[in-house]
């Protein structure tokens, strides 16, 4: 089974001798990790999304398992919303690490696709199995109505989209931050800092109809993985200079983590 379309003419795609192929003969080659790119021909993805020190840097902070309780409640939700051989898509998939703990444990038809060339070339060399693409979120090149499961961390929501892909029963499975999620962090970072709101994201096409509070604490114990969890963040980018420096100083950092995953399905 395949589910990936041509991003130009939208008709199936066709994989054959490392190229992606479909009938109106535009190809799309298969780089030599095995992902190939289906963004448009004038976005190459070298310079869009994560460069490749921080899909690195968050590779190796995943690897070490801190966000596993995540991957563990996303594997419950394949479990409880999808059978053998259903596809499974990962939407902004980064460097794999959802996708590769989750290959091991169900036997389903994964796919994950991101923005980033360098997330995604990361996902590929993991070799567990799934089929890793270049895409932009806002227009995925995958058959409508023919993912079963789709799961989406910690990135921008797109309704309709969403919709479009799923299946008749198939769900879509977004993360937000909980309430207390980083805090510890953010008692570093900031002067005042702040809970989340745990703010849903607003949909038309799609109805909630689960929702799974998942919550432990971490401890990092390298100034190496306080960087890079640091750098996973939206803080990375808004944090003002005097909370960076404090940031530079420790060499420890207990946190709480707390995700909320909202399944829903189609309207």
């Amino acid at each position: 089974m395949n589910i990936l379309i041509c991003p130009v003419c939208k008709n199936e795609l066709f994989f054959e001798n490392k190229t992606a192929k479909c009938e109106n003969n535009h190809c799309f080659d298969l780089a030599k990790e095995g992902y190939v790119n289906l963004l448009s021909a004038h976005k190459s993805g070298d310079s869009t999304g994560d460069n490749k020190e921080m899909a690195k840097s968050r590779r190796d902070f995943l690897e070490k398992g801190f966000y596993s309780p995540l991957a563990s409640a996303v594997g419950d939700c394949i479990e409880k919303y999808t059978a053998e051989g259903d596809s499974v898509l990962d939407i902004c998939c980064g460097e794999g690490y959802y996708t590769s703990y989750l290959t091991q444990k169900y036997n389903r038809v994964f796919y994950g696709f991101d923005l980033s060339k360098n997330m995604v070339r990361l996902a590929a060399k993991r070799h567990c199995g799934a089929k890793f693409f270049v895409a932009n979120i806002a227009s995925i090149p995958v058959k409508s109505g023919s993912v079963k499961l789709a799961f989406h961390l910690f990135a921008p929501f797109h309704s309709a989209e969403f919709s479009r892909i799923l299946s008749d029963d198939g769900v879509i499975v977004t993360a937000i931050p909980g309430k207390e999620h980083l805090f510890g962090l953010k008692k570093v970072l900031y002067d005042k800092p702040y809970y989340n709101d745990e703010k849903a994201p607003e949909t038309e096409n799609l109805e909630l109809i689960d929702k799974i509070r998942v919550k432990s604490t971490i401890e990092l114990d390298s100034k190496q993985d306080i960087k890079a969890l640091f750098q996973m963040t939206p803080y990375y980018y808004h944090t003002p200079s005097e909370g960076m420096s404090r940031l530079d100083f420790l060499d420890k950092l207990i946190t709480d983590i707390e995700f909320v995953l909202l399944v829903y399905k189609k309207s």
